[in-house]
């Protein structure tokens, strides 16, 4: 059939309105919601036609109106199972909150709060003081801000302190984490002037110190999170980076990136740097994220020197750059489970981190056997876990994984990408793996129903013995 004669054989818009399951749509969704849907269905209609398929008749498309309406009405942002392995997965949410956090949040959105307002004297307050008094005690440090993000925090800290004068940082520590979020850019944008120093591979604390000028504003130390040089290298210390500063009176400002409240090196990994170390050793200010590692909500928290942290909270940006309500609860919940010495059983990141592998052999065989008794080639494979979020690169964890076995793996994981809720897994040398350490074990029951219900379209996923 001519191209244009099959898409004069398209329904109007008016004419899929006129049919009853489309009216019954109107009232579940609204006409705007349904008219929406319609033209996004006619216009993947329009597109397949020209492709060269013949178009389909009433009935298929009015399902299709159906599904479109459903899913213009849902929402875009969904809670996902993540099974890939990757704890601090940045496009999957990074760390998941706990539920005290949770509940925090739910109950200052629920209604009015004491955000800005001190009950005792019913006098205006500051929403830093819900989080100041609980990062002051944790870290050991003096003063504490909250910003929207790490980003932010270091944006903040350049500006209030060094713009239009030069900042020192060693050329090595030059990096740009996700999202092209580069140490250069931000000095500019803060109004600062980066002066760089040493090599890629070594700086020494005397390249800074011949660097400083009576322009200086600070030193910026910051932590390579996402890559490691090996080999030839050399990089001043904090303890020297201090000493210099306080010899000049010039500030320094510690980027930690992902940043720890707790010794990573105790579960198995490298150390990562911890704010209390930073603390101790007499950083200025200290910045770090409060989705990372730390395992609460998208945050930047900046710790240090009560003079600064006062410098910073009178800055301009820290309007633009604050956090709301429902971050400094959520935020505020997660420090209580560091205060009370719960945080590696309380705090998901760290729950996963922490989770023996003999519990997640055992998970694992479950969850196998289950999938067999449905008629599903499974079987537990070892495998390696890793944090993600830019924090301890190179380093894994060893976990136990459920190879499923199934004649067409993509369609398997797109099947799995489709449901509800979604689980995102990891595709791997012609095999589909579920790792079962960034499963918490209260969602295991979750994960085997949306298998199940993946694998039911027997015609298109058919069970194999072959999971390599």
């Amino acid at each position: 059939m001519e191209v244009g004669s099959a898409l004069r054989q398209l329904p109007s818009v008016d004419r899929l309105l006129q049919e009853a399951a489309v009216q019954a749509l109107v009232t579940r969704y609204a006409r705007p919601q349904v008219l929406a849907a319609i033209r996004a269905t006619l216009d993947a209609e329009r597109a397949a036609v020209r492709a060269g398929a013949a178009p389909r008749e009433l009935g298929p498309l009015v399902a299709a109106v159906a599904a479109q309406a459903a899913a213009l009405a849902g929402p875009r942002l969904r809670r996902v199972l993540n099974a890939t392995g990757v704890v601090l997965h940045t496009n999957l949410g990074r760390a998941p909150l706990s539920p005290s956090a949770l509940a925090a949040a739910a109950s200052v959105g629920g209604g009015y709060s004491n955000l800005e307002y001190e009950l005792g004297p019913g006098e205006r307050g500051s929403r830093h003081e819900h989080i100041g008094d609980r990062l002051r005690r944790l870290t050991g440090a003096p003063a504490a801000l909250a910003v929207n993000n790490n980003a932010s925090a270091v944006l903040l800290a350049l500006a209030a302190l060094a713009a239009g004068r030069e900042v020192i940082v060693s050329r090595g520590q030059l990096v740009e984490i996700g999202g092209g979020f580069r140490i250069p850019d931000v000095l500019r944008q803060s109004g600062a002037r980066l002066v760089e120093v040493g090599t890629t591979n070594r700086t020494y604390i005397e390249d800074y110190a011949r660097a400083i000028t009576p322009d200086t504003a600070l030193l910026l130390r910051v932590h390579p999170s996402n890559f490691q040089v090996r080999g030839f290298v050399h990089s001043a210390s904090p303890e020297e980076l201090v000493a210099l500063g306080r010899a000049r009176g010039l500030p320094v400002v510690d980027d930690l990136g992902s940043g720890s409240l707790l010794d990573t090196a105790a579960y198995g990994l490298a150390h990562e740097p911890m704010v209390q170390e930073s603390v101790a050793a007499g950083m200025s200010l200290v910045c770090f994220s409060g989705d990372k590692l730390l395992g609460g909500p998208q945050a930047g928290i900046i710790v240090g020197e009560s003079e600064l942290i006062g410098r910073l909270r009178r800055h301009p940006l820290t309007r633009a750059v604050r956090p709301d309500k429902l971050t400094i609860a959520a935020l505020a919940a997660t420090l209580d489970h560091y205060l009370r010495d719960e945080a590696p059983r309380a705090v998901p990141v760290w729950r996963m981190i922490a989770a023996p592998l003999e519990a997640l052999q055992a998970r694992a065989e479950h969850l196998a056997a289950a999938l067999t008794a449905h008629g599903v080639v499974a079987e537990v494979v070892e495998g390696e876990s890793t944090v993600g979020g830019g924090s301890l690169p190179d380093e894994t964890l060893p976990s136990r994984l459920v190879a499923v076995g199934v004649e067409s793996e993509a369609a398997l994981a797109a099947r799995l990408r489709a449901g509800d809720p979604p689980v995102v897994a990891r595709l791997e040398r012609d095999r589909l793996l579920l790792d079962l350490r960034t499963i918490l074990p209260e969602d295991d029951g979750a994960l085997l129903d949306a298998l199940r219900a993946a694998l039911a379209p027997a015609d298109d996923v058919r069970p194999s013995a072959d999971i390599g």
